[in-house]
């Protein structure tokens, strides 16, 4: 499973390419073995806790999750013979719940409170790490291991499959570790010429933090797996030029316009990427280059995105036609 995990395509978006008169690149992360970005730092977490001796033969990855690393974890606990037990908000999606089980985890949902409550799944994770024999709580959030398997892997592939000929790359953070990777890199090899972005949802006060330095939350978004209210040390690595916003509205609408223009289907964090990938290409102008990370694929999310109920429930139902792309200027609108 280690030697499936990465080099993933790196894809040209036609149709939004088309909409803005920019190249909007994004790298296909759901071909990776668990079907997500996440797999890349499951991978590094694992060999560096191995390498360290913290993870030894027989031993059990206890972790935090909004999911997705939660079963790439799951998944190569399974290949290599570890136990693993998945702390997840009980908002998550069933069907990642579900994934995460079936290759063999155990899975205890937390409730929704607040980060320094001691009911937390992030704080029980750290408890449970603490009180298990042969046990490894991998800390995903603070692992700057899950930071290195995007600077040493996603960030060259992206430029090396665009041959350095790149603008701009931009992210939707929970951990940080992919934003904070990949903008390093790019920075790095381009001598500072990539620009790098933030894409924040609604509810998250990281774009505030980025503009201003100082952190604010607004409305909420049911997004899962990114957002945040503090900064994590994966996201404390990262090298950015400023942040956009997305809606849930934008989200949801990106996802069924990519269904019916290119084929694909995505799941909404991807997609909200992919909305952040078009408002930065209109603000560097036509003829700029942008790309991003397309997390993962939208069948994990079944009972979210393509719920009728949940989506007249939480007022983002998409367009009965969803076909033409429009800009105000800052927010974008599909329209008929």
């Amino acid at each position: 499973m280690f030697e499936a995990t990465g080099n993933t395509p790196l894809l040209r978006i036609k149709s939004l390419s088309a909409a803005t008169g920019c190249t909007i690149l994004g790298k296909a992360e759901w071909l990776n073995p668990s079907g997500s970005v996440k797999d890349r730092a499951a991978k590094q977490i694992i060999i560096e806790a191995e390498r360290s001796g913290k993870l030894k033969k027989g031993g059990t990855i206890i972790e935090a999750s909004g999911g997705n690393t939660g079963v790439a974890l799951a998944a190569m606990s399974a290949s290599m013979g570890y136990k693993c037990v998945i702390f997840m908000p009980n908002c998550i999606a069933e069907e990642k719940v579900k994934l995460a089980e079936n290759f063999g985890a155990k899975v205890i949902l937390a409730p929704l409170v607040g980060r320094h409550h001691e009911e937390h799944f992030e704080a029980q994770a750290k408890k449970l790490g603490r009180e298990t024999h042969n046990a490894v709580h991998t800390n995903q959030f603070a692992n700057l291991a899950n930071y290195r398997a995007h600077f040493m892997g996603t960030g060259p592939e992206l430029w090396r499959q665009s041959g350095g000929n790149v603008d701009a790359f931009v992210c939707a953070a929970g951990t940080g570790g992919t934003l904070a990777g990949v903008s390093t890199f790019l920075k790095n090899a381009s001598d500072d010429r990539v620009k790098c972005y933030l894409m924040d949802p609604m509810g998250s006060s990281l774009f505030h933090w980025v503009n201003s330095g100082a952190f604010k939350k607004e409305d909420s978004s049911f997004i899962e797996g990114i957002g945040k209210d503090h900064l994590t040390e994966n996201f404390k690595q990262c090298t950015l030029d400023g942040a956009v916003r997305g809606t849930d509205q934008e989200a949801i609408d990106m996802v069924y316009y990519l269904m019916r223009h290119e084929g694909i289907c995505i799941g909404p964090s991807a997609a909200l990427n992919l909305v952040g990938a078009v408002k930065v290409a209109r603000k560097l102008g036509k003829g700029s280059i942008v790309s991003t990370v397309i997390c993962d694929s939208g069948e994990r999310y079944n009972t979210k995105v393509f719920n009728k109920k949940f989506l007249i429930a939480n007022d983002i139902l998409p367009s009965d036609s969803v076909t033409d792309l429009e800009s105000d200027g800052s927010d974008i609108s599909f329209v008929k």
